[in-house]
């Protein structure tokens, strides 16, 4: 009949042990402490921060070609949005495979764009926080209809 065995620490196990516990409490303490303004939250719209994202699918029942000529905020043109002032994100289709979008109230200065899927994005400036965006298909020279994505910095 076997006998459980019992365990015995080491000194090199008693070391990390130690080791590990003010490892782990350091982390906790610099994440649950402010220390004397070293640590502070940072502005929702501060330069180099993401200022704004939306990722632009177009309506699932109709598709992303049947996007309005005219600015809209329809909740079902957008699989994610996000604006760094709680304005809204606006989109419109320019024509094929042109898309402009209008993060309202954010002056942001660029914007990085990329296609969804088998489309790729480039993005160009229009003024502060208005972006026009241009889809490919990765397999085609022309510009085509599909889903993109938008981050503001």
């Amino acid at each position: 009949m076997n006998r459980p065995r019992r365990l015995s620490t080491t000194p090199g196990t008693a070391i990390a042990l130690i080791a590990l516990f003010f490892a782990l409490g350091g982390s906790a303490f610099a994440v649950g402490e402010k220390v004397q303004g070293l640590t502070a939250a940072q502005p929702r719209c501060a330069q180099g921060a993401v200022r704004g994202a939306a990722t632009v699918t177009g309506n699932p029942a109709q598709g992303i070609a049947n996007i309005p000529d005219q600015f809209t905020s329809t909740p079902a043109l957008f699989a994610r949005r996000f604006n760094c002032t709680g304005k809204a994100v606006q989109v419109r289709r320019a024509e094929i495979g042109i898309y402009e979008i209008r993060f309202v109230g954010n002056a942001a200065p660029s914007a990085i764009a990329s296609g969804v899927g088998q489309f790729s994005a480039t993005s160009e400036t229009l003024g502060p926080g208005l972006f026009r965006i241009r889809v490919q298909d990765v397999g085609r020279a022309s510009s085509a209809d599909g889903p993109f994505m938008v981050t503001l910095v």
